[in-house]
């Protein structure tokens, strides 16, 4: 049996234990999980319908028929440009009483399918995908740390490359070559934030430039097989500004601690509280502003996240970002972030790289 005949009866087998008559997925990354088939965003409806007790079929605009490509036969219903696809996705939902649509599917087919089947009580996929997606099989959790040891690459090879006198964007465009040179087939995201930028969790590539005695926090991720990257480590151009080392200490013992805290048995909001606890004990708990971390896998974020108040449970399998941050408003900030995966006894951190700072010119 191939995975993906594996995931579909799993999808299956979850949908009847919730009593979902019917799941419907379109673009996003519930459907390549399911198919191996990543469609093309468009208005042109691509939709997999997947009873609970009957073979799914691939619903797809006759054009894109050729890039289809899967390791097991799925029954595939190409539309013309004269057909109504909605009409095509209701008459195979015939009279169920309980349809999933998926969560990244477009509210335009959304809607019209309610219109269609009106009949039918629709819910989000999300509990069912999310039983599914997160825990990873021992193969994705090998994409997954393929995909870290590339990104650990390409860290490696910045420690050698100069920041300053040069835009964020600047460096952040060499970032990207270097990790499509390293592995991946995408670029997600480039985060170079430098000196007050740094405080700026998310910020994005700008033409400052970067200057001797800032501090850098470098983010950077992509995917690699269909499984993200992500990681972040920290850089001093010259001389560590004010009061950073101190912080940083703090910082390093709370990555080190939380990462050490993972095991099965634990719950994702303990995990959390670890890495919260050694920053708000150090006095630095108010510019800690995020969650400790977030699940990976086909997508960047996704279940499990790392945050007060969530109390699910960890598994083998399950694999996610663990980035406490301090953020100083107009100065400076810094993030230290792993990839981990929970293991029978405990986790692996599929990032290896250092995470001390790195001098650069």
């Amino acid at each position: 049996m191939s995975r993906y005949h594996a995931r579909l009866a799993a999808a299956q087998a979850t949908m009847q234990a919730k009593g979902v008559d019917a799941l419907c997925v379109s673009v996003g990354s519930d459907l390549p999980y399911l198919t191996g088939y990543a469609a093309m965003a468009s208005e042109r409806l691509t939709m997999l319908v997947v009873p609970a007790e009957a073979d799914p079929v691939l619903v797809i605009p006759q054009l894109e028929a050729p890039r289809v490509r899967t390791d097991h036969d799925l029954a595939i219903r190409a539309w013309m440009e004269w057909e109504d696809p909605i009409a095509i996705v209701a008459d195979l939902l015939g009279g169920a009483s309980a349809v999933a649509v998926g969560d990244q599917t477009w509210s335009t087919f959304t809607l019209a399918l309610q219109t269609a089947s009106s009949a039918a009580v629709w819910v989000s996929a999300g509990a069912i995908m999310r039983d599914l997606r997160i825990r990873k099989s021992s193969d994705e959790v090998d994409d997954l740390r393929e995909a870290a040891r590339a990104a650990d690459r390409v860290i490696d090879e910045l420690g050698h490359v100069r920041f300053s006198g040069r835009s964020e964007r600047d460096v952040g465009r060499e970032i990207a070559e270097r990790l499509l040179a390293a592995g991946h087939d995408t670029v997600d995201f480039t985060i170079v934030a430098a000196g007050p930028h740094g405080a700026s969790p998310h910020h994005e590539l700008s033409d400052r430039m970067i200057q001797h005695g800032e501090a850098v926090v470098v983010d950077i991720g992509g995917h690699r097989n269909g499984y993200a990257s992500d990681t972040t480590r920290m850089f001093i151009v010259g001389d560590a500004p004010v009061g950073f080392d101190d912080a940083y200490t703090v910082l390093r013992a709370a990555q080190a601690a939380a990462c050490e805290f993972v095991a099965p048995g634990v719950t994702a909001s303990a995990v959390d509280a670890v890495a919260r606890s050694i920053i708000e004990d150090a006095g630095y708990g108010d510019l800690f502003i995020h969650r400790l971390g977030h699940g990976i896998g086909m997508d960047t974020h996704e279940d499990p996240y790392l945050v007060a108040g969530n109390d699910t449970v960890l598994e083998a399998g399950m694999a996610f970002s663990v980035e406490p941050g301090i953020y100083v408003p107009d100065a400076w900030g810094m993030r230290i972030e792993d990839i981990v995966a929970v293991t029978e006894d405990g986790m692996e951190s599929l990032n290896e790289t250092p995470r001390t700072y790195r001098i650069v010119t």
